[in-house]
């Protein structure tokens, strides 16, 4: 991620986080932006409410907000930050997909009422991929943590 960086106001809400990926309800994983870095870092945040489609079967009585969707909100913010990040057509048009996901660790469920604080940070890129090292924190636990790599493709 080389390109001149462009301004950025924070904090970005989620019509502006809808604008740059192409995920819509109920699969967008992300309320707000509130940091970053150009090239290097993003925070995001993502408010849990027990409204969330997955807590109907994710468990009855017993609402946890699976793993799986955690990674995926943590991969949507490296999309955030990649987007931010480069600003030319091309890029806003390329669309990032997550291709794998290593040393994932999950130390704390996350439930109705936690927020998570989604901190990312890009490590390195390879021709159309880039590899974040991911944290979800619930206050100053951390809830999950991955090593995760998104591979651009043209839209």
């Amino acid at each position: 991620m080389t390109e001149q960086p462009a301004s950025v106001e924070l904090p970005i809400g989620v019509e502006q986080i809808a604008a740059m990926l192409p995920h819509r309800y109920p699969f967008l994983l992300l309320d707000r932006v509130v940091a970053f870095e150009h090239g290097k870092r993003v925070t995001a945040i993502k408010n849990v409410t027990i409204n969330e489609p997955f807590f109907q079967g994710h468990f009855p009585g017993h609402p946890v907000m699976p793993g799986v969707l955690i990674i995926e909100a943590m991969a949507q913010a490296a999309g955030v930050l990649i987007k931010l990040s480069r600003s030319t057509v091309a890029a806003q048009a390329t669309v990032f997909y997550l291709v794998k996901v290593d040393e994932a660790r999950f130390n704390r469920i996350v439930v109705p009422g936690d927020q998570l604080r989604l901190e990312i940070e890009h490590k390195r890129s390879m021709r159309n991929m880039s590899q974040f090292q991911g944290h979800a924190f619930v206050g100053d636990q951390i809830a999950a943590e991955a090593e995760i790599l998104c591979a651009g493709v043209a839209n």
